[in-house]
C-alpha cells in the first residue's frame, strides 16, 4: 500500500509537469535566436576598441548621416503604417458587405499577398513602376506620371504601402467581428448618420485593435531591410541598411557601432510598444 502510493504521486508529478517539458525545444529555440542576440547587441554595443565605454551612442548622435538614416526611416514607417491601416480597414469594412464565396477568396488572396516582399517584390515594382516600367510608360504617355521616382521617398513609401496593407488587412479581419449590425441599425434607427456611427459606435470599439495595428505596421516597416536594399542597392539612407554596411561592408566593419544603432532601434520599438499598450488599456477601460 504504501509503495503504490509514492508511485502514484510521481506519476501525478509527472504528468503535471509534462507541459513544462513540451516547452523546453520552444524556450531553447527562443533564447538562441531572440534572447542570446538581444543580450549580444546590448553588451557589444558599450565596447568601443576593446574597452568598455558610450562612444559608439556619441558616435551616432555626433554623426549627421546616421541621425539621417534614423529620420527616414521613421518618416516612411509612420506614413506606411497610417496610409496602410486606412486603407486596410478599408478594405475590411467592405469585405463585410460580400457573400462569404467572394469574402474567403479576396482573404486567400491577402494571405498570399502578405508573403510577397522582399527582393521578389522590388523586382515586381521595377518591371511596373520603374523607370522604363509598363505602367510608368503607360501614365507618361497619357501625362499622368508627373515626376513620381521609384527609387525616391515617394517610391519607396509606395512599396512600402503595399506590403503594409496585406498584413494590416489579415490583422484587421478578426477585429471587424465585434461590429455588430444590430448596432448599425438601431443608429440608423435613432436617426444618426454613418459618419456619426463611426465616430461614436465603430470606431471606439475597433480603437484597441487599430492601434495594436498600428503598432506592428510600424515595427514590420521600421525593420525591413530586402525590400529597399533589392529597389535602392543600398544607397538610399537608412536605418536598417547602416546596420548591415556597418557588419558586412567591404572597407568599414563596425560591428559595435552597428551594435549601438540596433539597441537604440530596439529601445525605439520598446517605447512605441508601451506606449501602445498604455493606449490600448486606456481604451478598454474607456
Amino acid at each position: 500500500m504504501s509503495s503504490t502510493k509514492p508511485m502514484q504521486q510521481g506519476k501525478f508529478t509527472l504528468r503535471k509537469y509534462k507541459p513544462v517539458l513540451w516547452l523546453l525545444p520552444f524556450i531553447a529555440f527562443f533564447y538562441l535566436f531572440q534572447i542570446a542576440p538581444m543580450v549580444w547587441v546590448l553588451i557589444n554595443s558599450f565596447i568601443y576598441e576593446g574597452e568598455w565605454t558610450i562612444e559608439n551612442y556619441s558616435e551616432i548622435f555626433d554623426s549627421a548621416f546616421i541621425l539621417q538614416g534614423f529620420s527616414n526611416s521613421l518618416w516612411i514607417s509612420f506614413w506606411s503604417s497610417l496610409i496602410g491601416l486606412i486603407l486596410a480597414a478599408i478594405l475590411v469594412s467592405s469585405l463585410r458587405h460580400l457573400n462569404s464565396r467572394i469574402r474567403d477568396a479576396i482573404v486567400a488572396f491577402t494571405n498570399m499577398s502578405s508573403n510577397f516582399s522582399g527582393v521578389p517584390l522590388a523586382f515586381a515594382f521595377i518591371i511596373i513602376l520603374g523607370t522604363n516600367g509598363a505602367v510608368t510608360l503607360l501614365l507618361r504617355q497619357w501625362g499622368l506620371l508627373g515626376d513620381f521616382d521609384l527609387y525616391s521617398k515617394s517610391g519607396l513609401l509606395a512599396l512600402y504601402i503595399y506590403f503594409q496593407i496585406p498584413l494590416g488587412a489579415l490583422l484587421l479581419y478578426p477585429a471587424f467581428d465585434a461590429l455588430k449590425k444590430d448596432a448599425y441599425e438601431a443608429s440608423q434607427l435613432l436617426g444618426a448618420s454613418s459618419r456619426q456611427y463611426w465616430m461614436k459606435i465603430g470606431l471606439p470599439i475597433l480603437s484597441p485593435a487599430l492601434l495594436g495595428t498600428f503598432i506592428i505596421l510600424f515595427a514590420n516597416a521600421i525593420g525591413a531591410y530586402a525590400s529597399v536594399y533589392a529597389l535602392t542597392n543600398g544607397n538610399y539612407n537608412m536605418v536598417t541598411i547602416r546596420i548591415a554596411s556597418l557588419v558586412s561592408g567591404d572597407l568599414f566593419l563596425e560591428p559595435n557601432l552597428a551594435a549601438a544603432i540596433s539597441a537604440l532601434l530596439m529601445l525605439l520599438l520598446g517605447l512605441i510598444t508601451a506606449v501602445n499598450q498604455w493606449l490600448i488599456a486606456r481604451s478598454y477601460h474607456g
